[in-house]
Order: structure tokens, then C-alpha cells, then sequence
């Protein structure tokens, strides 16, 4: 191989463009000869893969036609061609187009086909505004921005710093410019800021969280922090530090938080004060209501006047209601402290239902509404405290009875569900609840019914908060369904773990 062929060669391997040489293999046929490094590049391709090797070997179909149909042209007229590159060619090197170029003999006949490649210099042109663009647009977010935002070096020294860091901390530009970021860390955590920088900036992992910075007046500023790495030209490398001021927000965290302990404590303390009064709010009502009834009753003696049988008629009587409303407030505060545990048993749900409708009869009666049950023949037993859902049963039963209007009808039914669940429904024709109340209705004390003309209704509100409490320690649900005027309906839904089917009796 002479100089010049090495020289040649020499040229063609270093040009800054791709270029490869193709012979004609037959009439429909093009192969590569040889191919620059660039080309290579091009290809996404070895040597090995392309020299020697026809277009349709290493190329898409699409391209293998576009250049084969391009070869064709330039190789029928015998002179130079130009072609666009066509997207999708997978190596890192792009080109806006080739010249594709006859090599003649002596004799015009062809030889080779010179394919160089076009660099795209309007693509670079682009990607150039682009980059300017996105410089400019970048650099004014950062000035603009109402976070603080901090660029430190390597040695976590500030060098560069917006306008609302300085607004915000009160340091001047000329106090923070190659300023130790970490100086401005209250000094209990310095150390870590410090730790926390030189990892961040070593590793490039983002991190966020909160620091207590040092305001140039001396006041402390809680802050919220992110942090992001950014590695530019020469490897260096510097870390964009935003900077959110949560003071404010810490404060009101910290009085919320105050306030709150304070309720609790406060609600916990009523709740075990009304716990522990049990004995001592029940002991003397017992006894007025005890005492009230031997002279009702004229256990010693006649009492003389009629007057004195009135009063001790409506003694006695405000005397159990007000024993009631002690039971449901000392009920409700035992819930609410805890105190209050389930005695666990096997119940005969179908008898406790029916043992609660006849004891509630007599009122029913009074206050002319009917009584309905409709409980399944087989219903199954109840795995439960007893005391507690026969409360529950007497609260939902009066409740429909006393929100009943005269000669309506109130409906008592039991039965299993689909799920495996077992329900109980109460259902009254009564005066109803609105639909935007009905969640007040079930909050202890909320009672939905207002003023004088509605002093009928009147009570503690805890009957409804109560039932629902109780069936909740039995994990339950218990929901409600009003409308005004309408009437109520209660379900009382029991899972399926506390479901004990019935024995059946074996026949003779």
C-alpha cells in the first residue's frame, strides 16, 4: 500500500462526517465497501456487521429502500444525488441528509457509489435557542420566585442566592455571596447541615425536610427544605437548596396541638368525674324514689290531705326521669372513659325482643301506637353482652314510641341478611328527622328537636349515641334513615362471628 493510499485512508477514517463506500452486488443489489467511524456510529454497527454485508442485511425495510431507491437513481443517471435521512436509525450520530456520488473508470463505468453524510447544522442551530431560551427562562423563575432559593459549590459555600432569601431571612446579597450556607443553621444543628450537604453533593440524591435558620435579626425561622445536585461542564458540581419559611405554620401546629391536649384532657377528666359519681348521683335518687313510693303506697299511715298524694305522685315521677337521665349520662361518660366492658354470652335474641316490646307495651299503649313484631321463626342466637343490647332495644323502642304520632304503628323486625349478618329493624310513622340533622341526631346531646312547640320530644339526646355505642363495642353498625314527616327506620346490623345458629330439638 503506497503513502497516498495510507494517507487517503488515513483522511477518510477522521472526517467529522459519516461516510461509507457502496458497490453494486448484481442489478438489485447494494453492499458496503467501507465505512468511517462515524458512519459506524451511525449505524449503531461494528465492522464486521456492515463491511461486506448488502443494506438490506443491516437496516430497517424502510431505510433499506429509501437508500437502495436513491442508488438506483444516481447509479442510472451517473450523477450525484442528495437524500433526506429518514428518523429511526439507532446510533447516537444525526444527519439532515447524504450525498450520494458516482465513482467512474476511465470508460464511464461505474465503480462505487460515495455516500457522506450532512450534518444537521439547522437541528444544532435549534437545540442551541433552545438552550438559551430555557437559560433565560430558568434564571428568571429563579429571580422571581417567592421561595428562597440558595446554589452552594462543593465546600458548601453560597454562590448564588434570589431575592426572596434575602426578603425573607434579612441577610444582604454581599453577607451571603461565598458564605458557609451551614452558618446559617442554628448551631444544635450545624453539624448535621453540614454532614447533610457533603453527602448530598457527593451522592446527587435528593433530600428534603425541615431546619431552623438564623434570621438576621437573631429570630429563629422554622424552614422547609429541598435539595437537588447539579453537576455542570468539568464535573463540578453544586447543590439548589429551595427554602420555604413554616414558621407560621409550626405556631399554629403548636397552639392546635395545645388546644387539642388540653380538650382531651379535659373531656377524659369529665368522663371518669361522671364515672366515679355513679354511686353517689344514684344512691339518693334510689332513695327518693324508694321513700316517695312507701307513701304513695301508705306503708305507715294514711297521709291526710289529697294535695300531699299529688305531690308525691309527681315527686315520684320526676324522680325516675331524672334516675334516667343520670343512667344515660353516667352510661355514655363510662363509654367514653373506657370503662364499660362486654360481658360475653349466649343471648335468646328472639325472646329479648319480645320480652322488650311487652315491657314497652304499657307505654305504647298510654301514648295510643301499636306495637308490631315481625321476627323470623328460626332466628338464631346472639353471641353478646345481654344487659347491653336489651338497653339497646329499649332506647331504639322508645324512641320510635315517643316520636310516634297518636294512633300510628311502630314495627319490630329480625332477620338474617344475605352476608351472613344478622339485622334488627325499627320502624315508626312518626315526626322524623330532617336529612341535614340526622348525623347530629346520632352525636351525644344532639338533640334535633327545638323550642317550646317541640318541648314534648325533649330529653338528653343520649338515647341515639348511646344504642349506637353499644352496638359498636359489639362491632356492629348501627345506621338511620329519616325523612320529616316521614317516620324513622333503624337498622341495627350483628357480624357474622357472633351468630349461633338454634338447636334444633330432635323428633321422637
Amino acid at each position: 500500500m503506497s503513502d497516498t493510499q495510507k494517507e487517503y485512508i488515513k483522511f477518510f477514517e477522521a472526517m467529522p462526517v459519516p461516510r461509507f463506500v457502496v458497490k453494486q452486488s448484481g442489478k438489485a443489489g447494494y453492499s458496503i465497501e467501507a465505512a468511517n467511524d462515524l458512519a459506524l456510529k451511525y449505524f449503531n454497527l461494528s465492522k464486521d456487521q456492515i463491511i461486506g454485508k448488502r443494506i438490506q442485511d443491516f437496516m430497517d425495510q424502510e431505510n433499506a429502500l429509501h437508500f437502495q431507491q436513491s442508488f438506483e437513481v444516481c447509479t442510472s443517471k451517473n450523477r450525484s444525488v442528495t437524500i433526506q435521512a429518514l428518523p429511526g436509525v439507532p446510533g447516537s450520530v444525526r444527519v439532515y441528509g447524504f450525498y450520494i456520488s458516482p465513482i467512474l473508470d476511465e470508460g464511464e463505468n461505474l465503480l462505487y457509489l460515495d455516500v457522506i453524510g450532512q450534518l444537521d447544522v439547522a437541528d444544532q442551530s435549534i437545540v442551541q435557542r433552545e438552550r438559551d431560551d430555557a437559560i433565560s427562562l430558568l434564571t428568571s423563575i429563579f429571580e422571581v420566585s417567592e421561595v428562597g432559593i440558595a446554589v452552594t459549590d462543593f465546600n458548601g459555600r453560597i454562590v448564588r442566592v434570589n431575592d426572596s432569601f434575602i426578603r425573607t431571612y434579612g441577610w444582604s446579597r454581599d453577607e451571603l455571596i461565598n458564605a458557609d450556607i451551614t452558618g446559617l443553621v442554628t448551631p444544635d444543628e450545624r453539624e448535621q447541615a453540614k454532614r447533610n450537604h457533603e453527602e448530598y453533593i457527593r451522592s446527587g440524591i435528593r433530600s428534603s425536610g425541615e431546619m431552623k435558620i438564623i434570621r438576621k435579626d437573631g429570630s429563629i425561622a422554622n424552614s422547609l427544605f429541598t435539595t437537588a445536585t447539579l453537576e455542570l461542564s468539568q464535573k463540578r458540581r453544586f447543590q439548589v437548596t429551595t427554602v420555604m419559611d413554616i414558621t407560621l405554620r409550626k405556631q399554629m401546629e403548636q397552639s392546635l396541638r395545645m388546644a387539642k391536649d388540653q380538650a382531651d384532657t379535659a373531656n377524659r377528666a369529665k368522663s371518669v368525674f361522671l364515672a366515679n359519681m355513679s354511686h353517689e348521683l344514684r344512691t339518693p335518687m334510689n332513695a327518693i324514689i324508694g321513700f316517695s313510693e312507701m307513701m304513695m303506697k301508705e306503708t305507715f299511715g294514711e297521709l291526710g290531705h289529697e294535695k300531699y298524694k299529688e305531690y308525691i305522685v309527681d315527686v315520684h315521677s320526676s324522680a325516675k326521669h331524672l334516675l334516667e337521665i343520670i343512667n344515660e349520662v353516667l352510661d355514655m361518660s363510662k363509654i367514653e372513659a373506657g370503662r364499660i366492658e362486654i360481658d360475653e354470652g349466649e343471648m335468646d335474641l328472639k325472646g329479648l325482643i319480645e320480652s322488650v316490646v311487652r315491657m314497652m307495651d304499657s307505654r305504647a299503649f298510654g301514648s295510643d301506637v301499636k306495637l308490631v313484631t315481625d321476627i323470623t321463626e328460626n332466628l338464631p342466637n346472639l353471641q353478646g353482652d345481654q344487659r347491653l343490647i336489651r338497653q339497646v332495644l329499649i332506647n331504639l323502642v322508645t324512641n320510635a314510641v315517643k316520636f310516634s304520632k297518636s294512633g300510628g304503628t311502630v314495627n319490630i323486625m329480625s332477620y338474617m341478611l344475605d352476608d351472613g349478618r344478622l339485622q334488627i329493624k325499627i320502624t315508626d310513622e312518626g315526626v322524623g328527622i330532617p336529612k341535614d340533622k340526622i348525623n347530629q341526631a346520632m352525636e351525644p346531646f344532639g338533640q334535633v328537636s327545638d323550642g317550646a312547640e317541640n318541648s314534648m320530644y325533649q330529653g338528653t339526646g343520649l338515647g341515639l349515641p348511646l344504642a349506637k355505642a353499644m352496638v359498636d363495642l359489639h362491632d356492629g353498625e348501627l345506621s338511620l334513615e329519616s325523612e320529616l314527616e316521614q317516620g324513622t327506620t333503624v337498622f341495627v346490623n350483628f357480624p357474622a362471628y357472633r351468630i349461633i345458629p338454634r338447636k334444633t330439638k330432635a323428633k321422637v
